[in-house]
């Protein structure tokens, strides 16, 4: 049976429970491994700079509220969690405004599971993450990182690679008004121009409502920022946030129900920097990075003549002008109700929503294609005098007079993103049984169905190049049928079911756990149009009867078909921790993993009609901590081994995931960190990590040919993270230090291109205003530097297995944000 210390005797003081530090992703999580619930009428402490490090055993490290808030207003958690060891994040811009990519252990966003109260954030189609649409910093609580396994009811398909679960903060118990107003500037070495950052947070709280202790909050930010590099576009983002928590007696038991809305428009931010093993860096100056369109800025699209066939023109094509929109939302339920003294239930639905898209242009015909079809098609068209040779994706429309010139001759330049509309529904339900003092069990239920729709309908350009509507699906230009032409249409289902059961234990000194979990993946495909080859490309052909022709002409190609994919395995967890002191302790852990493969594989594998193998993976762990009021220490070393590592990269150009099959590969590494508290009026914090990775065999890329592979690293893995933070208080002034060094990556999977380390610094100073009026103990002023020595790097690039030169993402440039946080 749980034991309770009770410190307050009122309603409101028991209701604390709910929020008591625990590490885990859902209520039943939270509950399970959290033996001791302590009950409180304020927060709990536990943190040394503002790191925690859980008593668990898997190697994890929290990150805490206060440290969060220490960072630039608005930014992505996932910047943040750099913090970490083992994490290498890098962000598109200095502000979290347009997303960014990072590695765990060295695996990509796509092999880590990402939660939000709970609920999944992966895409359910690639798996990928979008950090640029992460939780407004000010609620949340702490996010807690573990390397390389996963809690037993993780509703994942992907996760080999470790999990972050953020947690948002529950309301207040007294009425209060939070705002939070900042202002932000490139001050980058060769900055042409203001490349200025706005932002403004407001949140209400209700206190208690009833003497229940029922109460609530809403908050609203909005940010809007100029590109960082180029001069045209930039971002506009707003998201909103409620909660409402009731509490049920005196258990810890409670109700919370909330709900998250996001709205981003923005540019790409592109990059001018191609970096190859001959020539480095296209920038050799710091002012290289800041640049004019080549277009001309603004643009007009090609003038219509009646009569005649018009020509397009590239205005408003470049990368930097397409738009990456996206709406997204998600109600979210977390519950625990005590059904006895030893018998507790957990239930946690959520359901999202997502409405995005990657921007991008095409060229429509008015007329039919060559062969007669309408639709989108990717082909050589020779009528067209710009590229008569050259395969180009073609929207045919078979008469319809797309640039208002009264003929239908017409080649024009028209928007063309792929759209993805997501509907998904879930939950997590835990039953857990308290066999007897420091002996529990658990039983749980996971399920995750999403609706996966996929489009690429096309939308009319205003003359300056500019869509008419960045989500064209909503008013699609359509064929003389009727029928919208697109480059692609497909519809999936991806479903889990899931069973679990865990066992915990202490004996002594010796706690043990002891899970296994038994996910039931089904991929249910619909494919809409024609596949023409194993990359899984496709030609989008109008009517019945015109696909039929088209198969009748290209009998290699595969028809419009539906299948479903089966991916099932039983999956242990078992973990050891040995308390040698109430400070030091060793733990020890091992999972099996599984990875399903995403979306494109699967439609991909259409062509040759068998499905592909998924990637599984053994994770050991083993390390020692030692915790103290004033110490946070843990270091550990850990070795996986991968059957069908599955390497998957997203190329922004053709806007799909490319991902490949490395065969086996066994990885290693250590993880260590220390926070460090000696005077209450300073913190040190120390972190690092080394990673090792070998590609057992040479891949194969055709029928006789292979990739030199074997014995070479993984592209994309900094060799070795370090960094350290110090946060010191000068008399009014609050100081913080932080500093990164992030080791040499490869570009490719034959490791002959190397992207070269590069360090990143920021600082941070707080005025708390308390110190001048005590009527304004919640009010402060803030200043962020980030890049405080203006580092000039490869932030992200899109690897793969042989490249020799890619498109690189320039790491952001120095930023300064002031921001003026006020309350009551």
């Amino acid at each position: 049976m749980k034991l309770k210390y009770l410190l307050a005797t009122s309603v409101v003081g028991l209701t604390a429970a709910a929020s008591a530090p625990a590490y885990a992703q859902s209520t039943g999580s939270v509950d399970f491994d959290d033996e001791n619930v302590i009950i409180v009428s304020g927060a709990r402490s536990t943190d040394v700079a503002g790191i925690d490090i859980p008593d668990s055993p898997k190697a994890k490290v929290q990150v805490d509220s206060e440290l969060i808030r220490r960072q630039t207003p608005g930014q992505t958690i996932n910047d943040t969690l750099n913090l970490v060891p083992g994490v290498s994040f890098t962000n598109n811009d200095p502000f979290g405004s347009l997303g960014g990519s990072f590695t765990i252990r060295g695996f990509s966003s796509d092999r880590i599971s990402q939660t939000f109260d709970g609920i999944p954030l992966n895409d359910s189609g690639n798996y990928a993450l979008y950090t640029n649409q992460m939780l407004d910093p000010e609620i949340i609580e702490y996010a807690t990182v573990t390397l390389g396994s996963t809690d037993v009811d993780s509703p994942t398909a992907s996760a080999a690679g470790g999990t972050i679960n953020i947690r948002s903060k529950n309301p207040d118990e007294e009425f209060g008004v939070m705002t939070s107003i900042t202002y932000g500037n490139i001050i980058a070495r060769g900055n042409p121009g203001d490349r200025m950052m706005y932002r403004g947070f407001a949140k209400l709280e209700t206190g208690n409502i009833t003497s229940g202790g029922l109460r609530a909050y809403v908050t609203a930010s909005r940010t809007e920022n100029d590109s960082v590099f180029s001069n045209y576009g930039g971002v506009d983002k707003q998201q909103y946030n409620a909660k409402i928590f009731q509490p049920i007696g005196v258990n810890g038991d409670f109700i919370s129900l909330a709900g998250h809305y996001n709205i981003n428009r923005n540019n790409f931010n592109g990059s001018p920097a191609r970096f190859s093993g001959a020539d480095g860096y296209a920038i050799t100056d710091p002012e290289d990075r800041f640049y004019e369109l080549s277009d001309g800025t603004p643009c007009t699209l090609a003038p219509a003549t009646p009569g005649v066939q018009d020509e397009y023109n590239d205005c408003g094509t470049p990368f930097e002008r397409r738009y990456n929109p996206s709406n997204t939302a998600n109600i979210r339920l977390n519950s625990r109700f005590t059904l006895s003294d030893s018998l507790t239930l957990t239930v946690d639905p959520s359901f999202q929503y997502v409405k995005a898209n990657g921007g991008g242009t095409s060229i429509g015909y008015e007329g039919f294609s060559p062969d007669g079809f309408t639709g989108g098609i990717y082909r050589t068209d020779p009528r067209n005098p710009q590229r008569s040779t050259r395969s180009t994706q073609y929207y045919y429309f078979g008469g319809t007079d797309l640039n208002g010139d009264g003929d239908t001759l017409d080649y024009v330049t028209i928007g063309s993103p792929s759209n993805t509309q997501t509907n998904r529904y879930g939950v997590i339900a835990n039953l857990i049984y308290d066999i007897a003092e420091g002996q529990r069990i658990r039983l749980a239920y996971t399920f995750d169905r999403a609706r996966h729709r996929q489009t690429g309908t096309s939308g009319s350009l205003l003359t300056n190049g500019e869509p008419v509507s960045v989500f064209p699906i909503d008013d699609p230009l359509l064929d003389s049928s009727g029928i919208a032409p697109q480059k692609r249409n497909r519809k999936s289902f991806a479903t889990l079911h899931q069973a679990s059961a865990e066992y915990r234990g202490e004996f002594g000194d010796l706690v043990a756990q002891v899970g296994v979990r038994a996910p039931f993946f089904t991929r249910d495909l619909n494919q809409y149009c024609v596949t023409t080859d194993a990359s899984g490309n496709v030609n989008c052909i109008n009517g019945d009867a015109n696909i039929t022709a088209y198969l009748a002409a290209n009998p290699n190609a595969v028809a419009p078909t539906s299948v479903k994919y089966d991916y099932n395995k039983l999956l242990p967890n078992v973990g050891l921790t040995y308390n040698f002191t109430p400070e030091a302790s060793v733990f020890a852990s091992y999972a099996k993993n599984l990875s399903v493969p995403g979306t494109d594989d699967l439609y991909g594998s259409l062509y040759v009609g068998v499905a592909p193998a998924p990637e599984t993976s053994d994770a050991f762990d083993l390390g020692v901590r030692y915790q103290t009021r004033t110490v946070q220490a843990q270091l550990s070393g850990w070795f996986s081994r991968y059957q069908d590592r599955l390497k998957s990269a997203y190329d922004p150009i053709l806007d799909r995931t490319i991902t490949r099959n490395l065969g086996q590969v066994d990885k290693y590494g250590v993880d260590g960190s220390i926070a460090w508290q000696p005077i209450r009026a300073l913190s040190l914090y120390v972190w690092g990590s080394y990673v090792a990775s070998d590609i057992k065999d040479d891949v194969q890329t055709g029928a006789t040919t292979f990739a030199p592979t074997a014995g070479k690293r993984e592209a994309g893995i900094p060799e070795y993270t370090i960094g350290a933070r110090a946060q010191g208080n000068l008399g009014p002034v609050e100081i913080g230090f932080q500093v990164k060094r992030t080791g040499d990556r490869y570009l490719n999977d034959i490791n002959t291109i190397t992207l070269p380390g590069y360090t990143v610094a920021d600082i941070d100073v707080r005025l708390p205003l308390g110190t001048f009026n005590e009527d304004l103990e919640k009010a402060y002023f803030q200043v962020n530097v980030t890049n405080l020595f203006d580092e000039v790097y490869v932030g992200s690039a899109s690897t793969g297995l042989t490249t020799s030169g890619e498109f690189v993402n320039i790491g952001p440039p120095r930023a300064i944000t002031a921001s003026l946080i006020w309350g009551f």
